[in-house]
């Protein structure tokens, strides 16, 4: 009787030959790096809508824009993304009284708040995109090390073939693991993100309209 080959995860990939061991090193170094960056960036974006909800209430509230915009100064650390776009155009509108350099400014703004949202999703994607393609390399690689040792075998036999396919296969698993949770979390983060900047677009166009209505008062 032979013995029972061990076909455990572990066994299988202490088992792997050297390349296929670094493709899955490699796969979950990636999936280590998407996981952090997903929880991190899950936690930004929900504080960026806490603040931006905040913020949003003591604007619309009916207060002086004056204290709004001494209280963003005071606080340009802990600032909202929406404040500080609003400071941005509020401070270049009291400088010349001009629209169009307060619309400048906070268009301007708004793509540095942007570009900082976005950091770390195109990492997102290309895990998403390529880590099934990585493990996949790893399983041809596999497959092709067990076709070949069958080469010194007279008789060939599933039991001689199936630790090595197995081996390569978690090469495949180890690839989807990595991609899934990188897709999902792309999607989700680029249509928070999405909203986000709609909300701020429609700010900066409703604050240009009233400082128009103050300037058209004072004129």
């Amino acid at each position: 009787m032979h013995a029972t080959q061990d076909l455990s995860i572990l066994s299988l990939v202490l088992n792997a030959s050297i390349l296929v061991q670094l493709v899955m090193l490699l796969l979950l170094s990636l999936s280590v790096a998407s996981w952090t960056i997903i929880f991190r960036k899950g936690m930004a974006l929900k504080a960026v809508r806490q603040d931006t909800e905040r913020f949003e209430r003591d604007f619309w509230s009916g207060g002086d824009l004056n204290t709004l915009l001494q209280g963003a100064m005071r606080n340009k650390e802990q600032a909202a993304c929406l404040e500080r776009i609003f400071e941005s155009g509020m401070q270049e509108f009291l400088k010349g009284r001009e629209i169009d350099g307060a619309r400048r400014a906070m268009k301007a703004a708004y793509q540095r708040e942007m570009d900082a949202l976005e950091a770390n999703l195109p990492f997102l994607a290309s895990v998403g995109s390529v880590s099934p393609y990585i493990g996949l390399f790893g399983t041809v690689w596999g497959i092709m090390n067990s076709f070949r040792g069958l080469a010194n075998v007279q008789q060939a036999t599933l039991a001689s073939v199936a630790p090595g396919i197995a081996e390569a296969l978690v090469a495949t698993a180890i690839g989807l693991f990595a991609a899934i949770p990188a897709v999902v979390a792309y999607n989700r983060n680029a249509a928070d993100i999405d909203r986000l900047s709609i909300r701020f677009e429609t700010f900066i166009e409703e604050f240009s309209n009233i400082l128009q209505r103050q300037q058209q008062a004072r004129s």
